[in-house]
């Protein structure tokens, strides 16, 4: 089956995404890296216009970003030019990029734009090294949260179809949890960020590709 034709998101500076919430997501993001042990190199899937892996170059990780977006990949260029950027698509062709396996590889909230999610995480195992680690987040869903959603009449607007693009899968932990399982993942383990309990904004998956 042929790959859907990719619509570009327009990136127009090298902000953080969604202002304040964005830019504290990145610090949650940035945090929990610095928890693990023994990274060095980070590929960032989804990498936007590289405000992460900016972020994480800066801390002296070597990072190496890749996105769809010519105006993302234009501006991170750009804005951190001593990051390597490269323009690509997920779902295909990043075997042909001959990349070293990366300790680490990331991605904030880019699963729920995917008309196939599994392709990232497909992507993010092949990527990632033995026994390396995965961070992927995106934003929470759950019984309670969705029933707060329909009982402040909230519902439509968040679940929102009347513009193109946005985000068009939802997660909860135990869908998320078994699309990781299912690329044979393990030690899955989630951060949760934003608002109350069980009504979080995000979640951030961490999980460990099996050693050889």
């Amino acid at each position: 089956m042929a790959a859907p034709a990719y619509t570009e998101f327009e990136w127009h500076s090298e902000r953080a995404a969604n202002g304040a919430a964005g830019e504290k997501l990145n610090e949650v993001f940035v945090s929990l890296v610095q928890k693990l042990g023994g990274v060095r190199s980070i590929c960032d899937l989804g990498c936007g216009n590289g405000h992460i892996a900016g972020s994480l170059t800066a801390l002296g990780y070597e990072v190496t970003g890749i996105d769809a977006s010519r105006s993302g990949i234009r501006i991170a260029r750009r804005a951190y030019p001593s990051v390597k950027f490269i323009e690509a698509r997920i779902d295909g062709g990043l075997d042909q990029l001959n990349l070293t396996k990366f300790d680490l590889v990331i991605s904030s909230d880019v699963i729920e734009h995917l008309y196939r999610p599994s392709d990232l995480v497909a992507a993010a195992f092949s990527l990632v090294k033995p026994d390396g680690h995965v961070l992927l987040s995106t934003p929470y869903h759950g019984y309670l949260k969705n029933l707060a959603l329909a009982l402040s009449g909230r519902m439509d607007s968040h679940f929102s179809v009347l513009h193109d693009g946005g985000h068009i899968k939802f997660f909860s932990v135990k869908t998320l949890s078994r699309l990781m399982t299912a690329h044979s993942f393990r030690d899955l383990s989630f951060t949760f960020y934003g608002r109350a309990p069980w009504l979080w904004k995000n979640m951030i998956c961490h999980a460990r590709k099996p050693a050889a």
